[in-house]
């Protein structure tokens, strides 16, 4: 059966939401040892561990205005990022309510609303017809605009792994490339989640990057939090998602690190980020300049 245009409740967040359109991601599970027979591909990224992937299915989805208020302690609702076009090289702009989801956090529902979903671009992409099921059609924008931003939009691969209990997933997104200073910059966006399998409560307290460009560079990048915040993970709040970007003055690198979480004792441990691959889009386009309709 098709979740295409599938209204549905995130199992993690519990918001509302639509599903747009699926996207065939390659999921590279460090905690997973693939049969060598599988149909699968190796992560080209730093450690030693060899990674198959796996198919794995994502959703581009819409969500609920009226909800966003209640998730945003828990994940960004403007974490979908595009870089400006215009001058200032380091300008980036958001869609609000956008975001990507894996098939087993939908919850599938059915509403007898013609509206049922609340955001900006709800009317703009779907149309309502009662002799569908689900009762929502595709509009020409949509398509279009899905088509035009496809390279910006593009979920590729997930990467996962899990220490003493708790499970780090990171997909990176490629954004485009500026030049600045005479020279080329190249834009990525990440989102990560952390999400608390098991019983005792943790908050994380610091990260710690490693940031290898093909130009040769290897900075280290070590904080506070993320995103300004030291997020507590429970069995009741297990999860925390949030993006945030990094530029290369080289078309690929790698990324890999830790973060530090403290337990109710005080004592600390390191969870591992599994480590990924920055790359670029082989036929360099020009990443939009606003919504392309």
């Amino acid at each position: 059966m098709s979740v295409s245009l599938q209204l549905f409740l995130h199992s993690i967040f519990g918001y509302r939401g639509i599903v747009l359109f699926p996207w065939q991601a390659r999921l590279y599970d460090r905690d997973v040892s693939s049969p060598v027979s599988e149909k699968s591909e190796t992560s080209p990224v730093h450690g030693s561990k060899e990674v198959k992937g796996k198919t794995h299915t994502y959703y581009q989805v819409l969500i609920d205005a009226r909800d966003c208020p209640h998730i945003s302690q828990r994940s960004q609702t403007e974490a979908v990022t595009f870089l400006a076009n215009h001058d200032d090289s380091r300008a980036l702009y958001a869609i609000p309510g956008l975001d990507y989801v894996s098939h087993e956090d939908i919850l599938p529902y059915n509403s007898t609303d013609q509206i049922p979903i609340q955001h900006e671009l709800f009317e703009r992409f779907l149309s309502y017809d009662q002799t569908k099921v689900p009762p929502f059609v595709a509009r020409e924008t949509l398509r279009a605009w899905q088509e035009k931003n496809h390279p910006w939009l593009e979920l590729s691969d997930v990467h996962r792994e899990t220490t003493e209990s708790i499970r780090v997933t990171v997909i990176p997104f490629y954004m485009g490339m500026r030049e600045a200073q005479n020279s080329h910059v190249y834009w990525w966006r990440y989102c990560i989640r952390l999400e608390n399998l098991g019983v005792e409560v943790v908050q994380l307290r610091e990260r710690h990057w490693r940031i290898f460009s093909l130009s040769g560079t290897l900075e280290t990048v070590r904080g506070r939090g993320v995103v300004g915040r030291e997020p507590v993970l429970s069995k009741e709040q297990p999860a925390f998602q949030y993006s945030s970007h990094v530029s290369l003055q080289a078309s690929s690198g790698h990324m890999w690190g830790t973060f530090r979480f403290e337990r109710p004792d005080g004592s600390h441990f390191d969870v591992r980020i599994p480590p990924f691959s920055l790359e670029s889009n082989k036929d360099e386009k020009t990443p939009p300049s606003g919504l392309h309709w």
